[in-house]
Parts: structure tokens; sequence; C-alpha cells
């Protein structure tokens, strides 16, 4: 429901709410007028921030999305703006629903469904992407595989037309950990998810060769035994820096006449998944890109396709609707599972989780967690919950899925990408120059504002959704993005060679 003050507009998003967004900056004095409501405002309210309609005593709760965001911390009165001085989290008693809000899939005929240009891989699965990619098993490793990339990029990859990319992918882990630790199967797990992307035509381990993180583990847990030699290299084997990464451009060069011999093929939009992430939300994130970005969703599994939201402490506080999407009672348990993993992850190092919402959150309006995930669960459009799966686990469901992971974008990436996503869509309303090599990452803003400043990294702009454009149509032309970004165009980050530092597998557990 729109409200205006004069000429400057304000949003109404339920109506239950007891507040009302900003559209633009809007100063005391001024005067908002809802219906027969006149509220006369008390404060000077920024874009995307808060604006009190009717008075709210100290622990009642606010509402926006018709959803509790908080609960006021001292008196509010209409006019007031609503923000961190005068709301905070609290427990909103939700009770969990299993699998109650579950709408039935317009399926796509089969034979009318939309395709792609892709690399049909031998393991079935398909590609966005032809990259060669060389990967550490530990740090000690990182240079050794950043120079082979780089050596490899400029003196091979120019006579081979085919390949996308050659990516060198380096960590700040592999030792010490604990052999046959929770912590060392993860990291593995993550390296053998990039190994074996469909996006990857061929890939190469180096190590030093006395890391917690062997080789020959990795290959055994992972099951990679089944692909072409050579896989690995050790330092300490080769004979130090200079010669394995002579020894390195060499497997790089007898990889990539074969990866070149990929040709893009008609493949069906049913193989692409789609990792879903949103950073630097501000005010507009739940009324604009991510709700667009959850049509896209919606469209893409009518098709049959795959999307995988991630970030857990960024549904904190909404997880209860994500249950009632579940299509069965063990998907919610398992959600519910890893909701308190984190609350006590948090405790234990002296967090909570309320303290997710950044600086930069906060100066675009988001004030709590509750707020924050109600706007990031609308990323996940409106399909049935399929399956929950822990990070970097291989994502076997077709739909709407869920994968555990931190809000801090570079390591939730990395998760998704190893557990299959071959396309990556990233929400801001802050900006972001977030990219990720191999797999393409399609960034869309929230407001025109941050697309005109950096219209060089923004590949959407769903700030038009404030302008009269509706969801469904920036919905439509996300999907549409997709097709294209997965047959070959590149994505604004993926054209500036955006990416390789933000791989960062997840570190969990102590480091010894």
């Amino acid at each position: 429901m729109l409200i205006t003050l004069q000429d400057t507009p304000a949003l109404q998003l339920h109506p239950d709410d007891n507040i009302v967004i900003a559209l633009a900056p809007l100063y005391a004095g001024r005067r908002i007028t809802l219906g027969k409501q006149i509220v006369t405002l008390n404060a000077d309210v920024m874009a995307g921030h808060k604006c009190a309609l009717r008075s709210i005593e100290t622990g009642q709760p606010v509402r926006r999305y018709g959803q509790i965001v908080g609960f006021a911390t001292s008196p509010i009165v209409p006019g007031d703006h609503v923000h961190s001085h005068n709301l905070a989290v609290g427990d909103t008693h939700v009770t969990y629903e299993f699998g109650t809000d579950i709408r039935p899939i317009a399926y796509v005929p089969e034979a009318e469904r939309r395709t792609f240009m892709g690399y049909r891989r031998s393991h079935g699965r398909a590609g966005t992407r032809n990259t060669i990619v060389i990967i550490s098993t530990v740090n000690c490793s990182a240079h050794v595989v950043r120079a082979i990339a780089t050596r490899a990029c400029a003196e091979l990859l120019p006579q081979f037309p085919n390949v996308t990319d050659i990516v060198g992918l380096s960590h700040k882990n592999g030792c010490g950990t604990r052999d046959g630790s929770p912590e060392l199967d993860m990291l593995q797990r993550t390296l053998a998810g990039f190994a074996c992307h469909p996006n990857v035509a061929g890939y190469l381990f180096v190590g030093l060769g006395c890391e917690v993180n062997q080789f020959e583990s990795l290959l055994a847990s992972q099951q990679l035994n089944d692909f072409r030699l050579p896989t690995y290299m050790g330092i300490q084997d080769i004979g130090g820096v200079a010669a394995t990464i002579e020894e390195g451009v060499q497997a790089v060069a007898a990889m990539l006449p074969s990866a070149n011999e990929a040709r893009r093929e008609p493949i069906p939009v049913s193989d692409l998944a789609v990792a879903l992430q949103c950073g630097g939300s501000d005010g507009f994130s739940g009324i604009t890109a991510n709700p667009a970005l959850g049509h896209a969703v919606d469209l893409l599994v009518e098709q049959g396709g795959t999307a995988v939201l991630g970030e857990t402490p960024e549904v904190y506080g909404a997880e209860h609707m994500l249950i009632r999407r579940a299509v069965e009672r063990s998907v919610g348990e398992r959600l519910i599972e890893r909701i308190r993993w984190w609350e006590d992850y948090t405790e234990r190092n002296g967090f909570v989780i309320d303290n997710n919402p950044t600086p930069g959150n906060k100066s675009g309006g988001l004030t709590t967690i509750y707020e924050k995930s109600l706007g990031a669960l609308a990323k996940g459009g409106s399909m049935p919950l399929q399956a929950v799966y822990e990070y970097a686990e291989p994502v076997v469901d077709h739909g709407f899925t869920f994968m555990d992971s931190p809000g801090y974008d570079p390591v939730s990436v990395t998760g998704q990408v190893a557990g299959g996503c071959n396309l990556i869509t990233f929400t801001t309303g802050r900006g972001s120059c977030f990219g990720f090599r191999p797999v393409p990452s399609i960034k869309v803003s929230t407001n025109t504002a941050i697309y005109e400043r950096m219209w060089g990294d923004m590949d959407i702009n769903a700030g038009r959704i404030l302008e009269n454009t509706s969801v469904e149509e920036i919905g439509r032309e996300i999907f549409e993005k997709w097709i294209a970004v997965a047959s070959g165009e590149l994505s604004l980050s993926e054209a500036q060679g955006i990416g390789e530092e933000e791989f960062n597998p997840w570190i969990v557990g102590a480091t010894m």
C-alpha cells in the first residue's frame, strides 16, 4: 500500500504493519497521509528507514511484512524514526508448523522447457563455463597455485579459444587441524566439489607434502580416482617452488587440448542450479531485488531447475516461514537442527546472532536480524522446500533447496558452488563488486541510486520496482539474464576478472 508525504512516497508493506518505509529522504515536520490518518514526522527519516504510524509501547512488537521484526525498547509515538535507538530483537514465540504452506508446482511440460547453450559433462551434469582449475590442498601451496594459473593464462589460454578460463584456487586452511576431523572432512568435501564441478573441464591439486590435508586422503574420501592424471603435485617431491610452477604449467598445457574440444550445446534449463545470495542489504532489499529474485526462482523451479538459498544466520527469525514450506517433516527438522547449531556456535564464541546486521545494513535502514531475515527470505520465492544440505554437500534435489552456511558471502558462495551451483545471483543495496570464478555472478541492485553509482558492476536494476515496474517483470528479466549468462554472456564482474579471491572454504573449529 503506497502512502504519500506530499509529493514524496512511503510504503506500508502489510495492513498489520505499524511502520512505513521511506522511499526517499523524509524530513522532520513533514506529513504522511494514510487514508484519514495524518502523521507528522518528529525526526528526519532517510530512504529505506522506518517511521512509526502508530504508538508502540515499550516491549510491544514492531511489524513489517505483517511479521514481528523486533520490540520497542522505549515508547514510540506516531512520526518517530524507528531504528536501533528504540528497536531490538526479543523472543517472538514462533511456532514451527511443518508443511502447512506447500503450493503445487505448475511444471512447464518438458517439450516446452527453455534451453541454454552449455557444456554437457560425462557425469551427466551441465556446465555454464569450461574452466581449468588449480587447487591448493594447503595454504603453503597458495603462491604456487596462483603462479601456475597466472602463467598458464598468459602463455597458454589464448591458444585454446573454447576454454573459458584458468583459475587458481588458494585458501588459508589444510593444516593446523586434526586428521579425520569433521573440519577436515568439510574442507575436503569443498575442494572435491570444485574439482568435480560441471564448470570444470580439468583440475590439478598442488600441496606442500607434509600437511594434514594429504591428497591421498582427499582422493579416497571424496572418490576422485576416476579422473585423469596428473591430479596432484607436491612441492617437496618436485623440488621446490620454481620447479613446481614449471611442472604445473606443463600439466595445464597437457589438459588444455582435451578441454578445448568441449562445445556448447542446447541443454534444458532444468540443469541450471542457481546460488542465491545477498550482501550489503538495505531497507529496500526485501521490497525490490529479493522478491524479484524470488519470482525468478519460481520460474526456474517450474522449468525443473534448482535454486539454493544459504546464509543460515540471515534466515534466523524467519525460519518458521521456510519450515511451513518443507515437503517433509524431516526437511523442516533438519533446518531447525542447523538453527540450534548456530545458536550454540555463536554463544560459545561470545556472539549473538543479532550481531549480523552490519553497519552498512543499519545505515541502509535495517535494524534487527529478524527484519533482515524476512527480507532475505524473499530470494527463495514461494516454491516448496525440497531439501536442506550441510555446507558443500552435493546438491542432488531439483527445486528450491537450502544449504547451511555463514552469512559471510565468500564463505557461503564457496559452499554453494562446491555443492554444484553453476550460476550465482547476488542482490545488493549498498553496492558490491562480488564475483566468483569459475561460476559467473549476476548482481542485482535494490535501488536506482546504487545502480547509477556502480553501473559498471550492477547487471540489473531492481530499483525500478519503486518506479512502478512490477516485481514480476524484473523477475522475468533476471530469469532471462540467467539463460543469457549460462549461454556465455559475461556478467559484469566476470568481464572484469573478479572472483579468484572470493574462494573461501569455511573454517570451523580450532586452529592448532
